[in-house]
C-alpha cells in the first residue's frame, strides 16, 4: 500500500483499503470513469428509493459523494499548498439536508459528479511527491495530501457498495 495509514485518522483506513493501486495516477486512471458509468445506468425508478426510512435516497446519497469529494479535495488544495491551518470536520447529515438533492435533475447530478471526479483526478495528477506529502490537520486529525486521494476514491467506492449491496438489487 502506498499511503500510510499511521498518518491519518482510524475512519479513513477503510476507503483507503478500497483502492488497491499503489500510485495516485493509476488510482485516477481506473476508478475515474467506472462510477459515472454505473450512475447512468441506475434506472429512474430508483433514482429516489431508500432502502428505509430516515436514510438517503439513491439522489441524495450520490449528492452526498459529490459534496464530500470536494470537501476533500479543499483540504487537499490546502496542505499542497501548505496551508497549516486546521480544518473542521463538516456534518455529512446536515449537508444531505440542505442540499435539495431531490429537487436536482438526475442527469445533471451525474454530469456534476463527473466533472468535479475528473477536476479532483487533475489536480492530484498535478502534484509533485513533496505536495502529495505534505500534511495537515481536518477534523481534529492529521492526514497528508497523498492519503487525501486515496480517500476521495475509496469514499465513492464505499457509497458504491452500499449503493449495490442496499439499494439497486
Amino acid at each position: 500500500m502506498s499511503v500510510d495509514l499511521s498518518r491519518v485518522g482510524d475512519w479513513y483506513h477503510n476507503y483507503i483499503r478500497q483502492i488497491p493501486d499503489t500510485d495516485i495516477s493509476s488510482a485516477f486512471n481506473n476508478n475515474d470513469y467506472n462510477l459515472t458509468g454505473y450512475f447512468s445506468a441506475i434506472p429512474a425508478e430508483k433514482h429516489d428509493y431508500r432502502y428505509a426510512e430516515g436514510k438517503w435516497t439513491i439522489r441524495e446519497v450520490l449528492q452526498h459523494i459529490i459534496d464530500a469529494e470536494r470537501i476533500f479535495v479543499y483540504r487537499a488544495l490546502r496542505f499542497a499548498r501548505k496551508d497549516s491551518i486546521p480544518l473542521p470536520g463538516f456534518d455529512e447529515n446536515m449537508y444531505a439536508d440542505n442540499s435539495r438533492a431531490q429537487s436536482r435533475k438526475w442527469d445533471d447530478l451525474v454530469t456534476e459528479f463527473d466533472l468535479t471526479r475528473r477536476s479532483s483526478a487533475l489536480f492530484f495528477l498535478s502534484l509533485d511527491e513533496e505536495q502529495l506529502d505534505a500534511n495537515g490537520v481536518s477534523s481534529g486529525s492529521p492526514t497528508y495530501v497523498k492519503a487525501l486521494g486515496y480517500i476521495t476514491l475509496g469514499h465513492a467506492m464505499h457509497h458504491k457498495r452500499i449503493l449495490e449491496e442496499r439499494y439497486t438489487n
